[in-house]
């Protein structure tokens, strides 16, 4: 008997990006539309909530019809609806739950809240499509770093997390200090393109829990490097510091995960969230899980970025198992990483 394809509308608006997708079989891509706002929030060197929640009330209609569109198919036929419910900015979520539960309820069509966190993991299996669990992942943003055994499509397992700021936040606040433009992230990793990596010894938090992570003592080196420099009336070779404190940050991040997968003997590594998108940080993890005997998955830049597709690829998983959220969810702005769910 020929299975039933099943299709599934994606919706993302966590922070500021409006985005809505529609995958087919989980792994499909039909359509992917996203309305940034990175340009109006630039001025402000970050997002302003506010004016976020606005915009993605204006946006996110005509992207979902979007969505429908490009992908040719119709509301009715979509089979369940997926949206990020958290963490992310709570009047920024708000907006695409309201949507989803709007048309879901209006379609009796299932609601699928998917944590935004899970959805990053999730891209990878748009990009490798032979990628299942077991395996590890990496989620490197601007609100989180962690390392997840993701042990089954719904199930996963927390084995360490940063204490303090994220990687992708220590990456932004340098720039800002740096005086870069927003998002700091890509303008630090073009900024260090120009520079040596070696030229200034940053501290490596390695602390005694081999999966914990810590960003805020190196982002605080670097902070006083500068000031110490700007006192001394000395040269800042901006573009040194800025490869000396991304190959701090890196090598952090690859000498961890390789931990992580000796412990685990896992074969293959994923990398999550905006942070892997950064081509260093790709070529150290690449080489050091080779070394390892793994291998690295990573998404396209595309899907390193918030979108819908990983918000309905995760969506699907959930719906084969039949997890199935309930009318009354609401948005959870500090929703954690990491469960074994009751659909596994």
């Amino acid at each position: 008997m020929e299975q039933k394809d099943i299709y599934i509308l994606g919706i993302e608006s966590s922070c500021d990006e409006t985005a809505a997708s529609v995958v087919k079989n989980g792994r499909d891509v039909l359509s992917n539309i996203i309305s940034s706002q990175i340009s109006i929030h630039r001025k402000y060197g970050g997002v302003v909530p506010e004016i976020a929640s606005r915009k993605h009330i204006e946006h996110i209609m005509p992207v979902i019809d979007a969505a429908l569109e490009d992908a040719k198919v119709t509301l009715n036929r979509i089979d369940g609806v997926a949206v990020t419910y958290g963490p992310g900015l709570v009047g920024a979520l708000l907006v695409g739950l309201s949507a989803a539960k709007a048309l879901a309820w209006a379609t009796g069509k299932p609601l699928l809240g998917v944590n935004h966190l899970e959805g990053h993991v999730f891209a990878n299996f748009i990009n490798d499509k032979n990628l299942e669990p077991p395996f590890l992942a990496l989620v490197v943003s601007g609100g989180h770093t962690a390392l997840l055994k993701v042990t089954g499509y719904n199930s996963f397992e927390m084995l360490g997390q940063t204490r303090d700021d994220a990687a992708g936040e220590a990456f932004d606040k340098i720039a800002r200090v740096m005086g870069l433009p927003y998002p700091g992230g890509p303008e630090i990793e073009k900024l260090a393109l120009e520079g040596n990596p070696k030229a200034i010894d940053f501290p490596r938090a390695m602390l005694d829990d081999p999966f914990q992570f810590s960003f805020s003592g190196m982002k605080s080196s670097v902070i006083n490097y500068l000031h110490n420099e700007e006192q001394a009336r000395r040269p800042v070779n901006r573009a040194d510091v800025a490869a000396s404190f991304q190959e701090a940050v890196t090598d952090v991040l690859v000498q961890k995960s390789v931990l992580a997968v000796k412990a685990t003997g896992l074969k293959e590594i994923v990398l999550a969230g905006g942070v892997s998108a950064n081509k260093t940080l790709q070529n150290k993890l690449a080489a050091a899980a080779k070394k390892a005997g793994a291998r690295l998955v990573h998404p396209t830049k595309i899907l390193c970025t918030d979108n819908a597709v990983m918000i309905a690829c995760r969506g699907y998983y959930m719906y084969q198992a039949g997890v199935i959220s309930p009318w009354d969810l609401n948005a959870v702005p500090a929703l954690k990483l990491g469960y074994k769910s009751s659909g596994e």
